[in-house]
């Protein structure tokens, strides 16, 4: 079973719960270890924390890791953008994001509503939605040297909306070599890739991402993998667990990153 959860948003940025009551839920489940992952600061949307709500949150992360540490491993962890601003120190770990693309003067949000992504995709790429699969690739491509993350979130988040192939066809040799070439970069820093079940818990999906094929891809270049919920409610913190722990066994994985005394190990799967 599967008993730690490192992608957690709390009210501190987007999520629905206060910190701790998501601990004593985390608790409840019988969790070895519960990450916090707020999403970092940027200009551009409402859900990154500004200074005094980071401040605010450090600081409550770390008095639950006291008050808790006889239960619970707590980590002070962040959510950084590609496009937000340098991240703080002080921080146990760092998940590397791409949730927005900048072309041509404007902000693209790369997991906005179906309708959203295409009228941006019609404003700055002509209507071609593999154009805009490069550019998303290309700077997951550079996450880790932008973020110096140490998990890569949600590899392909531009599928959230593409469940039956609504916006792109996934098979497509274009989608292909973008999504290929980011791995290829990414692979000689070795950072974990997460399973994200985040947007199976918020009905945009039926499974996790990245997909089978894309795991398959990180499997075969030995990269390692961490199941995360990308939590925003405490009673979806298991989310699709045992789906990503089935599509990770597909992918020929047998283990899985965790941390443990405030270092990534591999863990049986």
């Amino acid at each position: 079973m599967i008993s730690s959860n490192y992608h957690t948003h709390s009210v501190f940025c987007d999520g629905k719960d206060e910190p701790e009551s998501m601990v004593l839920k985390a608790i409840d489940l019988g969790f070895s270890a519960l990450g916090f992952s707020g999403h970092s600061y940027n200009d551009f949307d409402g859900f990154g924390m500004d200074e005094a709500k980071e401040s605010a949150y450090m600081s409550e992360i770390n008095r639950l890791k006291e008050k808790y540490a006889a239960q619970l491993e707590i980590y002070l962890g962040i959510e950084q953008d590609y496009l937000s601003h340098q991240v703080r120190e002080g921080y146990d770990y760092v998940i590397g994001a791409v949730h927005i693309l900048y072309k041509n003067g404007e902000y693209c949000v790369v997991d906005n509503s179906l309708a959203e992504l295409v009228s941006a995709v019609e404003r700055n790429y002509g209507g071609d939605r593999y154009t805009l699969a490069e550019d998303y690739y290309a700077s997951v491509a550079d996450v880790k040297r932008k973020t110096n993350c140490d998990i890569i979130a949600h590899f392909d988040l531009i599928t959230k909306n593409n469940e039956r192939g609504l916006f792109f066809d996934d098979g497509e040799p274009r989608y292909r070599r973008a999504y290929m070439s980011a791995i290829e970069a990414l692979a000689p820093s070795r950072p974990v890739f997460e399973i994200n079940t985040g947007a199976m818990a918020r009905g945009y999906r039926t499974a996790p991402y990245p997909s089978l094929a894309v795991l398959r891809a990180l499997h075969e270049r030995k990269l390692p993998i961490m199941i995360n919920s990308d939590c925003h409610d405490r009673e979806k913190l298991t989310c699709g667990f045992s789906l990503a722990e089935e599509l990770a066994r597909e992918a020929g994985y047998r283990e899985r990153a965790v941390i443990k005394g405030g270092k990534l190990e591999l863990v049986e799967l």
